[in-house]
């Protein structure tokens, strides 16, 4: 079994955040500020073969978006991870998965940039719904997530 980080972002009501918690021991619940989660992730010590972080996307209700690349100040940076099997495991427990390749702007895209650089690309983002659009079902299918 791999070493694996799973990361969310701060505060109670944060879905990101239940889920890393709920997933691992092994978790970060990264700041919601970009100075905040520059310095939380430059802190992280332990030898992790992969990350796996979560961020809320508002606009979704019933799936989860994996995020291909992240891009800060003109550079991208990719995963390295094989994202096609951890889009089967989603699918082979009912959960509908989007792909994206259009890095948002704010501290998801951030995070995961910072994520990707730090690990070599052994990363990957997944954007979940509200908490309001899940429930301990859609926890219990994220549990497939071993990447």
């Amino acid at each position: 079994m791999k070493n694996v980080l799973f990361v969310g972002f701060k505060g109670k009501n944060n879905t990101s955040g239940v889920l890393a918690e709920r997933l691992s021991l092994q978790h970060l619940l990264l700041t919601n500020s970009f100075a905040g989660l520059r310095r939380d992730i430059a802190s992280l010590r332990g030898a992790y073969d992969c990350v796996v972080m979560f961020g809320v996307d508002k606009t979704l209700s019933s799936s989860v978006r994996i995020e291909k690349i992240a891009s800060l100040n003109g550079t991208e940076r990719a995963s390295a991870l094989d994202l096609q099997r951890l889009i089967e495991a989603l699918a082979d427990v009912g959960v509908p998965v989007e792909i994206s390749d259009s890095p948002t702007a704010y501290l998801c895209n951030e995070a995961y940039w910072h994520m990707l650089d730090r690990f070599s690309g052994r990363a990957v983002f997944i954007h979940v719904p509200t908490l309001k659009h899940v429930d301990e079902r859609f926890i219990e299918k994220m549990t497939c997530l071993n990447p």
